[in-house]
């Protein structure tokens, strides 16, 4: 277990570290710089775009080379016994899942390329929004969809579609600040890798693994990103890993019947519980001053937590914690029987959001007060 963990996360960290680092020279000469804005932007100099492409490298590539190496065990070109231990069950495994492995690649190639057009020119919002639900569906059509509604699967269709589309933008949103974004990808698809290997009743490698080459990647990525970033994610990165992570919460087993009851479906929810409260109330900050919920600015938690008094570095690390407490709370519902002890784990997720809300907004209204009484 330990040797295939460390082939996923390394493999998945020099490639994209290598990656990101050419990019930072390529970016420059092809216009894919992201300028300053005081109005919507905290960065205060121009920065290279384009290390999501780094991230998409990152998993990609190890990706085939675990794909060519499968290919000949399978086929016989290649003999099983020069693998280590235990990994020819891996193989086997692998090439069964190879629709959906094809159909998330596929997804995540039109989504890093959609991304990267808007990098290059800020596109519209309701285009964009097309293409995310149209590649959601075919996800879904695909065989990414929640089965716990298995009396109404469209219901589970429809849940999977809003999911998906949901966390592809909410990634987007959080990826405003230097190591934001990649920091809690990081996160979350590590506590969602640890929950499949050590909190089901049997491993579940094909959704791991892919968990643990994103980890890899995006901690490859915050090389460069750490503050003062030299690159930034860009929307070819943000979308990349939201879409990415959302689907792969949608295909991993999280409930077993032989070890865990039904209220583990709530796992993903807590571990996501930043980026869903953080898109949720920029929407709603936006739709109540009458603007579109796509209108960028600096509404983002981050924002409302240097307006609180917090440098950009304590803001960013500050949302790392709290991302890393509630993603526990999502792994400490396997260690809870029935829904009365699921529901006493949920209030602790929403009271830590409620905590962060009262500061926050507490910090934005005397603010908001120091601007219309100047010199107090």
């Amino acid at each position: 277990m330990v040797l295939l963990i460390l082939a996923c996360v390394a493999s998945g960290f020099v490639v994209s570290c290598l990656a990101t680092w050419g990019m930072r020279w390529l970016a420059p000469r092809v216009g894919l710089i992201d300028q300053p804005n005081a109005a919507r932007k905290v960065h205060v100099t121009p920065t290279p775009l384009g290390g999501g492409l780094g991230v998409l490298a990152g998993v990609l590539l190890p990706l085939l080379a675990g794909g060519l190496l499968a290919w000949a065990v399978a086929s016989g070109t290649l003999s099983g016994d020069c693998l280590p231990a235990g990994w020819s069950e891996h193989v086997a495994g692998a090439m069964s899942k190879r629709g959906p492995l094809l159909a998330l690649v596929a997804a995540g190639l039109v989504i890093s390329a959609l991304g990267l057009l808007d990098d290059l020119r800020p596109l519209a919002w309701r285009p964009k929004l097309v293409v995310q639900f149209l590649v959601a569906a075919g996800l879904v059509a695909s065989g990414v969809r929640a089965t716990v509604f298995s009396q109404a699967p469209w219901v589970g269709d429809l849940i999977t579609l809003f999911w998906l589309v949901g966390l592809t933008n909410a990634f987007n949103f959080l990826d405003n600040m230097d190591a934001l974004s990649g920091g809690i990808g990081l996160i979350a698809s590590t506590l969602f890798a640890a929950i499949l290997l050590t909190a089901t009743a049997t491993p579940h490698w094909f959704v791991a693994g892919l968990l643990l080459l994103i980890a890899g990647s995006l901690a490859g990525f915050l090389v460069h990103n750490r503050p003062p970033a030299r690159i930034f994610m860009g929307d070819a990165g943000s979308c990349l890993i939201g879409l990415w992570i959302a689907a792969l919460t949608v295909l991993g087993t999280f409930y077993d019947e032989q070890q865990s009851g039904r209220h583990v479906i709530l796992s993903p929810l807590c571990v996501l519980a930043v980026p869903l409260y953080d898109f949720c109330s920029v929407i709603l900050i936006r739709l109540k001053q009458g603007r579109s919920p796509f209108h960028a600015d600096k509404s983002h938690f981050s924002h409302r937590l240097v307006e609180l008094g917090l440098s950009k570095t304590s803001a960013v690390l500050t949302i790392h914690l709290v991302t890393l407490m509630t993603g526990l709370a999502g792994l400490l519902l396997y260690q809870v029987r029935g829904w009365s002890g699921a529901v006493i784990v949920m209030a602790m997720v929403l009271c830590a959001l409620a905590v962060i809300a009262i500061l926050e907004t507490a910090g934005r209204l005397r603010r908001q007060s120091d601007k219309i009484t100047p010199g107090s």
